[in-house]
């Protein structure tokens, strides 16, 4: 897949420390990218040289195969991990004057503001002052704000901070369907649930290294184990065990289930297919349940991190 946007070889130093260290990123276009890792890895760094807020002390971005420029800005929309809007501002008022410094002629910003507002149910919150709006409400106006010139790229850094269940998940609806209308999407975010369920695409920073990167599916696929979780219904639960033992390597499993099973963990050899493993269990038992252990995003996160401590 083509990508929007390319990171080769970022260095950013903040006097002797190093934020971030020969990091490069390929982001494919009209994708979900998560960019994970642990507070201070250097991911807002990252965000913000990407928004050109701040610039790399080495290395190059590309946005659109060319070398990302000041005026790619209308291009780009950011939503920062701490909120900028001016407490004192009406909402409207304030949302007029920010879209006009993306480029939006003052009837089309209010068009668009309009069309948003009625969609996440806040247009009576035109004529309230930011201070007046708790910490979710005024998230949704900035997520708003960000989205509204209909940028190539939306950058979020925890975007779900701040809003209730109901509401983080209306804002992950409306990701997803950003990515439909073609919207290229970076977000970091410590909420591995929503990197499972949006990401297509991952990378993990850590002490200012990426540790690694490349499509979820892939990943996981080189960090699983051939594991599976079984439950079986066996007459001598006890000779079946000691049978497994001597051809696998088994352990207990904890899965939910309302048999009454023998529950466990089987892993096969490298050379082993599952059909062999059903196959055997058949012969022996009946199968009630039969799972591959697939690693999750946490997992991968939290084994990776644990490695490289």
């Amino acid at each position: 897949m083509e990508n929007l946007l390319v990171a080769e070889n970022i260095y950013k130093r903040f006097g002797n420390f190093t934020a971030l260290n020969n990091v490069s990123i390929n982001i494919p276009r009209e994708s979900i990218f998560g960019l994970l890792g642990p507070n201070g890895a250097g991911k807002t760094t990252f965000l913000r040289i990407i928004n050109q807020i701040t610039m790399p002390d080495e290395g190059r971005v590309y946005l659109d195969g060319k070398p990302l420029h000041q005026d790619d800005i209308v291009h780009i929309g950011y939503l920062p991990e701490e909120r900028g809007l001016y407490k004192s501002m009406k909402v409207g008022e304030q949302a007029l004057y920010l879209a006009r410094l993306k480029g939006l002629s003052k009837a089309e910003a209010r068009e668009r503001l309009k069309f948003w507002f009625r969609k996440l149910e806040i247009e009576d919150w035109w004529d309230k002052k930011i201070q007046e709006l708790s910490k979710g409400m005024a998230q949704k106006v900035q997520f708003v704000i960000t989205v509204l010139h209909r940028p190539k790229l939306l950058i979020f850094d925890e975007p779900f901070s701040g809003f209730d269940p109901v509401n983080a998940n209306l804002i992950k609806d409306e990701i997803i369907q950003l990515k439909e209308e073609g919207a290229t999407i970076l977000f970091s975010t410590h909420r591995m649930e929503s990197v499972e369920e949006l990401c297509d695409y991952i990378a993990l920073i850590h002490k200012s290294n990426k540790l690694l990167d490349g499509k979820v599916s892939e990943i996981k696929k080189e960090y699983k184990s051939n594991t599976f979780e079984v439950g079986l219904d066996a007459i001598d639960e006890a000779t079946l065990r000691q049978e497994l033992e001597t051809r696998f390597q088994v352990g207990p499993a904890r899965f939910k289930s309302i048999q009454d099973d023998l529950k466990l963990s089987i892993k096969i050899g490298e050379n082993e297919t599952s059909n062999e493993l059903i196959q055997f269990l058949l012969s022996r038992a009946r199968i009630n349940h039969f799972v591959e252990v697939i690693p999750s995003v946490n997992d991968i996160f939290i084994k990776t991190v644990t490695q490289n401590a």
